[in-house]
This record gives structure tokens, C-alpha cells and sequence, in this order.
């Protein structure tokens, strides 16, 4: 299966070895901080190098390569390519983009900061960041988000130009954010248009 618009193979992911279907945990479920159960991805984008992620364009201003970027705490064999990223990635980019055209500025996500799998040491609850629906904007320009007064300034433009994101809150504690913007467009299972009737069936 592919995507016509953007130059990456679409996969199953339940059709993929064990190992990997191991750390991404295609539509299993996975609690949220509240308890609640949510459905993981079942769909993926596969990349096949690095090089190929820095040169797809999921938008205007945003290569595929910002988004996972990932430091040694993810699962090792998704620190390798191929790599397998959800297909809803794109929606994430899509809301990125109107952002950052808004601001003016370049818009640098954190390592860790985009998509991240299941298998990762930062998961301990179904976060955004497994459905790649979230990001963590650390730096817009020159200017570090490290203060309350900086975050919560582009937290209003997020929130001006992007109805129905969520903006985790200024604070220091557990599901706060003190060093950075978190959006998340929530949990949104990208399904492709040719696996629809085989993801329903399922």
C-alpha cells in the first residue's frame, strides 16, 4: 500500500515481525494518565533512511526527520531503520504548519518531543506522542519556551489558530510543562483509504 502524495510505503503493522510488532503494539491498548484505555495505532508510514526523512516534506516548513528525532531511551530497534511511524503524523505536521505560519519563526520540536513508540522509557501511559498527534515545541526563533511568560504567550496563538488543540499547562508538576510547549491534536487513528475495509473487517 502506498500514499499517491507522500513518497513513503504504508504498512500493517500486525503483518510485520515479531520484534517490531513487539515495540509498536499495533492496536493494542494501552491506559491513559486517567485510567482510561486507548486504542494504539495499527498504521504506519515506513521510512528506510534517515536521509529520507530529512528530505520528505510533511509540510511547507516541516521535514519528517523533525519529528523523530529520539535519544537512546527509545526501544533500540526503532532507533534503526526502517523505521515505522503512524500515519497521523501528517495531521500533526498540517496543525504545525498553521502555527508556525502565524508566529513568523522556526518551530524546533525536542528530541522526544514528536513521535515516540510505546516501547519508549518515557511511556508509562498512553501519551499522544504514540499516536505521533503530539509535539513538544522547545524554541520558536532564538527564543528558549523555559519561562511561564514565553510559553503561555504562544500558548495563545496555538490556541487562537488551532481549535481543539491541547495545551498542557504551565507548572513544575506531574502533567505540567516548565521548559517547553506541548500540543496534542489527542488520540487520532489515521486509517489509509486502501486499508479501510481490511482495518473493519479486523
Amino acid at each position: 500500500m502506498n500514499d499517491e502524495r507522500l513518497p513513503l510505503p504504508v504498512v500493517d503493522a500486525l503483518q510485520l515481525e515479531e520484534a517490531q510488532r513487539t515495540v509498536l503494539r499495533p492496536g493494542e491498548l494501552l491506559a491513559d494518565r486517567n485510567g482510561k484505555l486507548r486504542r494504539l495505532p495499527r498504521f504506519f508510514h515506513r521510512v528506510d533512511s534517515w536521509a529520507s526523512a530529512q528530505s520528505i516534506q510533511l509540510a511547507e516548513n516541516f521535514a519528517l526527520s523533525e519529528f523523530i528525532r529520539v535519544d537512546v531511551r527509545e526501544a533500540d530497534l526503532l532507533r534503526h531503520f526502517p523505521r515505522y511511524v503512524p500515519c497521523a503524523i501528517s495531521l500533526l505536521a498540517a496543525h504545525l504548519q498553521l502555527f508556525r505560519r502565524e508566529v513568523g519563526l522556526t518551530v524546533h520540536i525536542a528530541a522526544n518531543g514528536g513521535y515516540r513508540t510505546p516501547g519508549h522509557r518515557l511511556t508509562d501511559y498512553a501519551s499522544p506522542h504514540c499516536w505521533a498527534t503530539a509535539a513538544n515545541i522547545y524554541r520558536i526563533g532564538d527564543e528558549l519556551l523555559d519561562t511561564e511568560e514565553k510559553i503561555e504567550q504562544y500558548a495563545r496563538i496555538a490556541t487562537r489558530v488551532l481549535p481543539g488543540v491541547w495545551i498542557r499547562p504551565y507548572g513544575h508538576e506531574k502533567g505540567m510543562a516548565d521548559d517547553h510547549l506541548h500540543l496534542d491534536l489527542a488520540y487520532i487513528l489515521a486509517v489509509p483509504r486502501r486499508a479501510a475495509s481490511e482495518a473493519e473487517a479486523a
